[in-house]
């Protein structure tokens, strides 16, 4: 999310301007927030955790959003779009024209320089606030890392971390697997010289 607000409107007028755009924006609080364009790691690794998942969703009756399902938080008025979004059974949706989330069940972010902090802090309060949502994960572009936040029965959130490209992450809220060798299938990190 960009850190300039375009203009102020009501969220009836945001989603009008929205479905008419030639690009994304978020919306919060009578704001309008435009969205920069991603790198190729990021596209790479949204787009094979997406196909990690819609494979293993075959015949079972879960979806696999990527990057252009709008998802809204209620409690906060918050618009956004995630990355991928995974959902566990019937979608619900803003309106009629089908095109905003109101229930997912698993967020995952892809981290940005831009939009790592806003997606670790206020992004993740707002998520919380969702009752649908069970998992979030936080996937690194400049390492094989992963973070794994899952709501437990208390609503506290339990954090594990996945730093090898052997490791694997269990999504419980979905019965899938996410295989971090495959999540950065194509990926190339930058390696720097610490002695130059």
């Amino acid at each position: 999310m960009s850190l300039q607000p375009q203009q102020r409107c009501t969220p009836e007028e945001y989603l009008a301007l929205e479905r008419k755009a030639e690009y994304r924006s978020e919306y919060l609080a009578g704001e309008i927030f435009a969205m920069s364009g991603a790198s190729r790691q990021h596209n790479l690794i949204a787009g094979n955790v997406f196909a990690s998942l819609h494979g293993q969703f075959r015949n079972r009756p879960y979806e696999v959003y990527m990057g252009d399902m709008r998802v809204k938080v209620n409690q906060t008025g918050l618009y956004t779009y995630p990355d991928v979004v995974a959902l566990c059974g019937n979608p619900q949706f803003d309106d009629a024209q089908r095109d905003t989330l109101l229930n997912p069940t698993v967020i995952i972010e892809v981290l940005s320089p831009p939009t790592e902090a806003h997606d670790r802090g206020g992004k993740f309060g707002h998520y919380r606030k969702l009752d649908s949502l069970q998992e979030y994960l936080l996937v690194s572009q400049e390492e094989p890392h992963i973070e794994h936040y899952v709501r437990q029965a208390d609503k506290q959130w339990l954090l594990s971390e996945a730093s090898s490209v052997q490791d694997t992450v269990q999504l419980p809220s979905i019965s899938c697997t996410l295989v971090l060798a495959e999540v950065y299938e194509k990926v190339e990190f930058e390696t720097y010289d610490t002695f130059s």
